[in-house]
């Protein structure tokens, strides 16, 4: 009896999934454990992915076990030389390697991100090979990395693929820890500290428990969004691609979150939690 009470409930939101109708363009969400594909939407379709590019470049440089104390520096050409965006970390800048991973997971920031590259060991390119190496034992068939940040369009994946990555990614504690961080102060440049935010908004959100997140976007991706959340008892990976806005992305979100079993308070707030201060 109990057995079929399961069926039925999977059923029910496999069938209610199913029947969504969503904003972004390319879509999956899969049960975790049972690997489940619970909606789909040109799933397979090869598209740009933005930073969620920073999820790779996160492991990797992880893998290369170097020291998560080193000074590095922000230099000029890290700077984006592809779409020309901004950064709140200045030029000059130092910090250590785990911050630059803090802020470059957490507030998507891309400086960080291309500092990382650059200083792995061996340089950019031994970065970029191991890159290769990674999506190729991960069995991420249909995706190319060309850079660290996700500003290259060139950057492209699949929804199905980047499942992979999520599940990849979260048996990293420095990447699960991160990425649900809602902010974090850091000393930059002549010893002036500043805040950080998550880009996702729902990180915090009562009733939503994140175990993994990163947000992305360039006008060739739309808005992109990887999360992992556990939802009335129940794990799922969500990967939601090329929304044509912001509002359209977490609306996609918030729905699939309230099939899953999320339930929305009449005055939803969002919860400070995980603040850490590092100088």
């Amino acid at each position: 009896m109990l057995i079929r009470k399961l069926v039925l409930v999977l059923a029910f939101y496999s069938g209610s999934l199913a029947a969504m109708q969503l904003n972004s363009q390319n879509a999956i969400v899969v049960d975790d454990s049972s690997g489940k594909v619970l909606l789909e939407k040109n799933a397979a379709n090869v598209v740009p992915i933005a930073s969620l590019t920073k999820l790779m470049t996160a492991m990797v440089v992880l893998d290369s076990k170097a020291s998560m104390d080193e000074k590095i520096s922000i230099e000029e050409g890290d700077k984006d030389q592809i779409k020309h965006s901004t950064s709140h970390v200045p030029v000059g800048s130092t910090l250590t390697r785990r911050e630059a991973l803090q802020l470059a997971l957490m507030s998507s920031d891309n400086r960080t991100a291309a500092a990382l590259a650059r200083t792995y060991p061996g340089g950019n390119q031994a970065f970029l090979a191991a890159v290769k190496a990674k999506l190729q034992a991960l069995g991420m068939q249909n995706t190319s990395i060309k850079e660290a940040t996700g500003l290259s369009p060139e950057n492209t994946s699949t929804a199905t693929d980047l499942v992979k990555l999520a599940q990849a990614a979260s048996r990293y504690p420095a990447i699960t820890d991160i990425t649900t961080d809602s902010e974090d102060s850091v000393e930059l440049k002549n010893g002036r500290t500043r805040e950080f935010h998550n880009t996702n908004r729902l990180v915090g959100r009562k009733g939503w428990d994140i175990l993994l997140s990163k947000t992305g976007f360039t006008n060739e991706a739309g808005r992109c969004l990887i999360m992992r959340v556990k939802l009335a008892g129940k794990k799922a990976t969500m990967v939601l691609l090329n929304a044509g806005a912001g509002s359209a992305r977490w609306m996609d979100a918030l729905n699939i979150g309230k099939l899953l079993g999320y339930k929305e308070e009449a005055r939803p707030r969002i919860a400070a939690r995980h603040r850490r201060r590092r100088h």
